[in-house]
């Protein structure tokens, strides 16, 4: 008797559900893993205690960690959305130019000699473009 012939709807739609708890739980798992390592309040040993017991008692661990530190959880990544987002500005702060800055460049290299009065017009007009 095949084994398929047992498996009916419902053990279909209880199958589906359990997977997507289990996917549920994946997700809350990993978030609280990137939490532990996020928290800048926590000691080395801290986040150590806190791992050890994620990974030894999942979901009693999860759990726990959800109850005493899952308030903050949200204030954590928005703090860290906050710093990343100022590296970017500063970054491309740092390395964007303006026409302004690529025209004061390009007449730096004409007063040098290293372009030509036909090149520096070229290149002034691109950077204007």
């Amino acid at each position: 008797m095949p084994i398929l012939a047992d498996f009916t709807f419902g053990d279909a739609l209880l199958t589906g559900l359990e997977f997507a708890l289990l996917f549920i739980w994946i997700w809350i798992a990993v978030g609280v893993i990137f939490d532990i390592f996020r928290s800048h309040d926590l000691s080395g040993w801290g986040k150590a205690a806190w791992l050890f017991l994620v990974f030894i008692l999942p979901m009693f661990g999860v759990l726990i960690y959800l109850i005493v530190r899952g308030h903050n959880m949200h204030e954590r990544a928005a703090l860290d959305a906050q710093r990343k987002d100022a590296a970017v500005r500063d970054y491309i702060r740092t390395t964007a130019s303006t026409p302004a800055d690529d025209i004061a460049k390009l007449s730096d290299l004409h007063t040098r000699g290293v372009i030509s009065d036909d090149e520096f017009a070229k290149a002034k007009a691109k950077a204007l473009a």
